[in-house]
């Protein structure tokens, strides 16, 4: 079970936790995720409704993802209950596995990937390609590696 509810106007739409996405891609970027100007709630309503695909996992040695804004869980063709307790790497097939293992050992190295492209899976097997995508490495404020977050703005159906 996520640790998470899904984003709302209840929860801030997981302000917190999008302050994390936010320091975080600015700490290996040098870049915003979203204006500064915005607050983190502002930030986090905004992303969570933008037409871009956002998710993150945490850092368990089987990660699970513990956030998806509403384009990645509709291009997953999941409900924010079942994509928050999906291990992400099921998010592809297993042929393709070993490459997104290779992917994630990366940006465990470097911090931060960009130009990422690869085939993911979303239910019943609906196969989808990702391009250009970034991939970071989430720290907690103590500095301390705590996820992966993923976006991108550029897919197709396969």
């Amino acid at each position: 079970m996520s640790e998470f509810s899904k984003p709302s106007e209840e929860n801030a739409f997981l302000a917190d936790h999008i302050a994390l996405l936010r320091t975080s891609y600015r700490h290996w970027t040098g870049r915003e995720l979203v204006s500064p100007r915005m607050s983190d709630e502002e930030a986090a309503r905004y992303l969570f409704h933008a037409p871009l695909a956002m998710v993150s996992h945490d850092a368990a040695k089987d990660p699970i993802f513990n956030y998806a804004n509403r384009a990645a869980l509709e291009l997953f063709g999941m409900s924010w209950e079942e994509l928050t307790v999906l291990p992400s790497r099921l998010s592809a097939e297993t042929v393709n596995q070993e490459e997104r293992t290779r992917l994630l050992a990366e940006v465990n190295q470097r911090g931060y990937i960009e130009h990422y492209r690869g085939v993911r899976i979303g239910r019943h097997g609906r196969r989808f390609l990702i391009e250009d995508a970034v991939v970071w490495n989430l720290l907690n404020s103590s500095g301390v590696p705590c996820g992966q977050a993923a976006m991108f703005q550029h897919w197709k159906h396969l």
